[in-house]
């Protein structure tokens, strides 16, 4: 079994790479992923995340077990409206968590204000945080953002996306450093190079890496092989289960 743990979804057609259910579906026959945890493709007017949000949920249900819900919320548009996002991700479409993404948005992944409040309920309600986490905006997505919240709220599952990269350099060194100081903390291993993967692999256990391609911007059976390529003869058929479904299946509590 494949599970990709980084997709990205929208019925929208703003951008080249936008995908809708559809197209999510013929992609993973193509690459062999039996199941994908699937976010919102951002959109460009940030007042359109409810019903992009709203296209998650109903994709889910119309290919349940395939689409795996995942909620985004956005701080920057108020408290009011990100905690009314967070309350419909979480209660009313029964999503597994919710994710932030500094880069995009454009704030701190641990502001004290805007974010660290929403945290508090997601950890209150026993969901996931997912976090972007990349050089793409260094200071806001920076790994050290992770270890503050992971020690804030140690019993908090986190799922750190990109272990850094996300950019032409990475923050690597520093994910790694994160993930092996906080047990909470899981790795998404997309959008991020090979060696830093690998050496992620060595130091902090294939027991905490998931597999994940952050499709649609990459394309998903090239990532799968990538992986599988990458994987062969450095991890065994354990660790490769462990790596491609068991760890985030641990995290989302699925069978």
């Amino acid at each position: 079994m494949i599970i990709d743990a980084d997709v990205h979804l929208s019925p929208l057609r703003e951008y080249e790479t936008n995908m809708n259910a559809e197209m999510l579906m013929e992609s993973m026959e193509e690459a062999g992923v039996d199941k994908a945890l699937c976010w919102v493709h951002r959109p460009y007017i940030r007042s359109m995340l409810p019903e992009v949000q709203r296209y998650l949920y109903e994709s889910s249900k119309r290919y349940p077990g395939k689409i795996l819900g995942f909620g985004w919320v956005d701080p920057r548009l108020g408290q009011d409206n990100a905690r009314d996002e967070l309350h419909r991700c979480l209660y009313e479409y029964g999503f597994y968590g919710v994710k932030f993404n500094g880069a995009q948005n454009e704030h701190m992944n641990d502001d004290p204000e805007m974010v660290l409040p929403l945290v508090e309920e997601i950890a209150r309600c026993n969901a996931v945080l997912a976090l972007h986490t990349g050089a793409d905006a260094y200071e806001g997505t920076h790994p050290h953002r992770v270890r503050n919240i992971a020690k804030r709220y140690p019993e908090l599952k986190i799922l750190m996306v990109h272990m850094g990269g996300a950019a032409l350099s990475d923050l690597s060194a520093s994910a790694i450093e994160v993930a092996k100081e906080c047990p909470n903390v899981t790795i998404i291993g997309s959008d991020i190079r090979a060696r830093s993967l690998l050496k992620g692999i060595r130091e902090v256990g294939p027991d905490r890496i998931c597999f994940g391609s952050d499709t649609p911007f990459e394309v998903m059976r090239a990532e799968v092989a990538k992986y599988k390529a990458l994987l062969q003869g450095v991890v065994g058929e354990e660790e490769k289960e462990l790596i491609f479904h068991k760890n985030i299946s641990r995290v989302l509590g699925i069978g």
